[in-house]
């Protein structure tokens, strides 16, 4: 079985340490590398490359938003899933904007971080909603007013189209998708393709920043 290789980032090394252990506790995750800022993940990517960085915001020198921006300006592959707070929501869209795969809670169960690692590494955007309805209650910046039907015009979007969007919000993977809007797993990833090329959008990160904008989730 080919491992998926992750490196830890906090500045804190107990949490590094416990979450060192946790993880390499599933059969399909090896912990390669840690790191206490940004500047040290991307030295340690340049050495050991991980398929995923889980990192966390706030760390001296340098932060997880700079350090997201450094690891994804070099390697466009590696993942990068942000560990946040609710005290963090300020940073949240800048790592997205930089390339950041999602963002869990900091105090999320373990099993949920590991379900979140994999869904990065399959290119899946991971999102806390829990988060992301906190972002679009006090984000003065999103269009609140925003009307579907418009949204659905401008963009040359229709129903299912719409509805895939809501879904891929969510966080959910393709097959996921297929089963609740009861459609072939390649209906929804050449529906997915689509919807992209129409709103000139890079991946699925991107189509979630789009959603929530456009106050598309429900």
């Amino acid at each position: 079985m080919e491992k998926i290789k992750v490196m830890l980032v906090d500045d804190e090394k107990l949490i590094r340490t416990g979450m060192n252990m946790i993880l390499n506790t599933y059969e399909d995750i090896e912990v390669i590398s840690m790191a206490a800022n940004g500047e040290e993940a991307l030295i340690e990517c340049r050495k050991n490359q991980p398929n995923v960085v889980l990192m966390d915001v706030r760390m001296p020198k340098c932060d997880g938003v700079i350090g997201t921006k450094l690891i994804k300006k070099e390697f466009k592959d590696i993942k990068i899933l942000i560990l946040t707070t609710f005290n963090d929501l300020e940073y949240i869209h800048e790592a997205l904007k930089y390339g950041a795969s999602g963002y869990l809670l900091k105090d999320s169960d373990y099993d949920l971080i590991y379900e979140g690692i994999k869904g990065c590494f399959k290119g899946n955007v991971v999102i806390n909603p829990e988060v992301a309805y906190k972002i679009l209650n006090e984000n003065i910046n999103y269009n609140k007013k925003s009307n579907l039907e418009e949204i659905k015009s401008n963009n040359d979007l229709n129903d299912k189209e719409i509805n895939i969007i809501k879904e891929v919000a969510k966080g959910l993977v393709n097959k996921e998708i297929a089963e609740n809007l009861f459609l072939s797993e390649g209906t929804i990833k050449n529906n997915i393709s689509s919807v992209l090329q129409k709103l000139s959008l890079r991946d699925r990160t991107q189509l979630t920043i789009f959603a929530f904008k456009n106050n598309i989730v429900e």
